[in-house]
């Protein structure tokens, strides 16, 4: 019988449920639609979710009526949309994540020390654009131990580091030491600034690569922290596929396999999970489902006052 062993801990973070929970409760609040700019999470299911309820998704704020009710997602925005939100009097609920919200603040703090700013990120990453844009200074962006040497900057200048909040220690560990080697005095954040989201699930992903002959992802191809969770299994030499649900399962995949290691994105809902289960059922027959020992995750982040009610 073919076993499929849970990743744990996997799928929703804190922060993503916060960010779901302000848009429903923005809805019931508005009692009409609301206004969510760009993607709320990268989920198509959660975002189709959503707009059936109401929720309209839209790239710029020229999209959204005037006295329209927006809200901001969780990769956090620039301040000259905050600036355009406010000349435009539009009511703004923002579900930034905290952990997003608290790098800005530190971004912020180096800079007001004198500090050249470096950002550990993806380029074009709407976290990135938001971080880049909240500093209110150049901010160099750093994607790659290359980059680094790219830099035109002196190796005395005083420098500070910030990372994007869905990579991980090990993602970001190369990159900061290089940082570390290039620049005399440079600043960061501690390691336990990183998500705990982000470094919990890749550490359950390296966990489940021990016991699995194929890992399956459950996540959007829009998604940076499902994607990474693709990529460590293909690190670790186990064929691994990033799948939205369980109707993008090839059968070829399971031939042969005895083990299939199964977890989810940060932004993927469990109920996609079980589907991919069923689907697996659905090809090979009965199956034995298990789940790892892990990190009990129990991290809550509170609500914007004005939802709190």
């Amino acid at each position: 019988m073919m076993r499929v062993v849970l990743a744990q801990p996997r799928g929703f973070c804190a922060g993503v449920v916060r960010a779901i929970d302000i848009v429903e409760r923005a809805l019931e609040k508005s009692g009409e639609h609301v206004y969510v700019r760009h993607e709320i999470v990268h989920n198509q299911h959660v975002v189709d979710a959503l707009k059936q309820k109401g929720a309209r998704f839209v790239e710029e704020l020229s999209e959204i009526p005037d006295g329209a009710l927006t809200v901001f997602s969780a990769h956090g925005v620039s301040q000259s949309v905050v600036n355009e939100a406010k000349t435009r009097r539009l009511p703004v609920i923002d579900a930034t994540c905290p952990l997003v919200s608290k790098v800005h603040s530190e971004a912020k703090r180096y800079v007001a020390q004198g500090r050249v700013l470096l950002l550990i990120g993806h380029r074009g990453h709407p976290e990135v654009e938001g971080t880049m844009g909240q500093v209110g200074a150049k901010v160099h962006l750093v994607s790659s131990k290359e980059d680094v040497e790219k830099l035109p900057l002196a190796r005395d200048i005083p420098v500070a580091y910030v990372t994007q909040t869905t990579l991980s220690i090990d993602d970001t560990r190369g990159i900061i030491a290089a940082l570390k080697q290039r620049f005399t005095d440079i600043v960061g954040p501690q390691t336990s600034d990183i998500c705990y989201a982000t470094q919990n699930r890749q550490s359950a992903v390296r966990e489940l690569c021990k016991v699995s002959d194929l890992i399956l992802v459950v996540g959007s191809k829009n998604s940076s922290n499902s994607n990474r969770l693709r990529e460590i299994g293909v690190e670790e030499g186990i064929p691994c596929y990033l799948i939205a649900d369980g109707s993008e399962l090839d059968p070829a995949w399971l031939a042969g396999k005895e083990v299939v290691g199964l977890t989810a994105g940060a932004s993927a809902p469990e109920a996609l999970v079980l589907d991919v289960i069923e689907t697996v059922k659905r090809i090979v027959g009965a199956v034995d489902v298990s789940q790892m020992d892990g990190i009990q995750e129990h991290i809550e982040f509170r609500l914007p006052a004005e939802l709190r009610a």
